[in-house]
């Protein structure tokens, strides 16, 4: 038995029998993450942190006060602050940045009994979809295509959080999910990738892109892990003024697969071109398995969707130029050590911190708030914004869910030249549910004839996560399994 291709559930019910113990789980993980570095899924490794966790873990079993995760091996997208460990948002800018406390997120997973891995790879501040866009080495795809080694994108922004789980490297991490940093790379790697409803998981010390859209998220390899992972993140944050006062029941134990009487819904307007064959035939596929186990097939309508990707990228780089305005190399973080005065300091500390996509998206959002264009571009993509809103809101009056791709295709070659704007076109499934600040939900539904994984998208009301994890239980019974981390690499 290979202890790395454990799911959490089972990982848990192995430690609670004695099957094995914490440090021989985390040591498996340690050593599967030193085989396999060409992955570049960890910024920084924390081995020594890990097997202090796992002997802690040890005492709680021993005591008989295991807490919920105890002693599962995890990582973290390298966006949430940790106390004493680095955290880089995969920029030169925070190169050197060590926080001096703790994100809500990661020290709700330190209160659930995890061992901290490391800090996972990711486009810089989530801004990308490949995990190329980083001042370390990109992510890569455990996945191959059958008979051809050429390395694959992971996706992004949360490639390296998928390239950790998918290789072995961790049983389950978090990501963000700003506009499907989430979902794309779970469908790129054959995972399970949850982007939450807004608000559901606290943004307090989870460094900022675009503040109204960031939703701290969560990756695994199937639906009862991931429902598990969240039922131990979210909650109600006092830090975070845009915190949910929600309660959290137990999901992962309350899943119900049955979808008999749920109504279903497909968006006539989400065929888009460049949507593959075999992603198509899929989704046709599932929407027929859904209805033949009961489920009633409804056609809805988001009118707006044509417009979404533009509006989503307007909005985001906006508050990207706001947000990013306080890494000046005055008060932490890179600072420039060619720079003769105040304001040559401020232009080469930015210049040489950030990346040329962070730098675009940059100036974008600082042109479209400018007194000139802010009523052409920004107050029009605001009202998009609200269109799609409304748009949810009425398909969700006849529907208890919504199945779309997530994905146009599989994962593609990991030196493949994009524009920017074909880069930008990967989120066209994603946006939507970001600018209505709905949960969603990455499903695997088997492989393409390349032998690569492909994906559907669930889609729920704000706060109802139960239902992505009952309809995408269901898919999952239905789909054929995904192979386990030693059968990939």
């Amino acid at each position: 038995m290979k202890l790395f291709d454990l799911s959490i559930s089972e990982a848990l019910q192995g430690l609670k029998k004695k099957d094995f113990s914490v440090t021989e789980l985390t040591q498996a993980h340690l050593n599967r993450m030193e085989a396999h570095r060409k992955l570049n899924a960890y910024i920084t490794e924390t081995p020594e942190r890990a097997l202090k966790d796992a002997k802690e873990s040890e005492k709680h079993y021993g005591k008989g006060t295991a807490r919920p995760l105890e002693g599962i091996p995890f990582a973290h997208k390298d966006l949430f602050c940790t106390k004493g460990i680095p955290t880089t948002a995969g920029s030169d800018i925070l190169r050197t940045f060590v926080p001096p406390y703790e994100s809500t997120v990661s020290q709700k997973f330190i209160e659930a009994g995890t061992c901290l891995l490391g800090k996972v790879n990711l486009d810089q501040f989530g801004m990308g979809a490949t995990c190329r866009n980083t001042v370390f080495e990109p992510s890569v795809n455990p996945y191959t295509r059958t008979g051809d080694p050429t390395p694959l994108v992971a996706g992004g922004s949360s490639g390296g959080s998928a390239s950790a789980v998918a290789g072995g490297l961790a049983m389950g991490a978090t990501t963000t999910d700003t506009g499907g940093s989430s979902r794309v790379p779970a469908s790129y790697c054959g995972l399970v990738g949850l982007k939450t409803s807004y608000g559901r998981l606290s943004r307090y010390g989870c460094i900022a892109y675009a503040s109204s859209f960031d939703t701290p998220s969560l990756i695994a390899r199937n639906v009862k892990d991931t429902a598990l992972l969240f039922e131990n993140s979210a909650g109600h944050d006092p830090k975070d003024s845009t915190s949910a006062p929600m309660d959290v029941p137990n999901f992962s134990n309350n899943i119900n697969p049955s979808v008999k009487g749920l109504k279903i819904g497909l968006i006539k307007e989400a065929n888009v071109p460049g949507l593959s064959a075999e992603v198509k035939e899929r989704w046709d596929h599932y929407a027929k398995q859904l209805e033949d186990a009961g489920a009633e097939i409804i056609e809805v309508s988001l009118p707006h969707l044509p417009y979404a990707l533009a509006s989503y990228y307007l909005l985001t780089m906006a508050e990207a130029s706001a947000n990013l305005a306080r890494y000046d190399g005055v008060r932490y973080g890179h600072r420039s050590k060619d720079a003769q005065d105040l304001e040559e300091m401020y232009k080469k500390s930015r210049a040489e911190g950030f990346r040329d996509e962070t730098k675009r998206r940059i100036l974008i959002g600082t042109y479209v708030l400018s007194a000139g264009y802010y009523d052409a571009y920004y107050m029009k993509a605001a009202k998009v914004r609200h269109l799609v809103a409304q748009d949810y809101q009425k398909a969700f009056e006849k529907v208890d869910a919504i199945l779309m791709p997530t994905t146009t295709n599989g994962a593609f070659d990991l030196d493949k030249e994009l524009t920017p704007l074909e880069d930008y076109a990967t989120d066209i499934y994603m946006v939507t549910a970001s600018l209505a600040g709905i949960c969603a939900m990455a499903v695997p539904v088997g492989y393409s004839q390349e032998g690569l994984p492909l994906s559907l998208q669930i889609q729920a009301k704000q706060y109802n996560e139960h239902m992505l994890f009952n309809v995408g239980q269901a898919i999952e019974t239905m789909a054929p399994p995904m192979k386990k981390p030693s059968e990939i690499l």
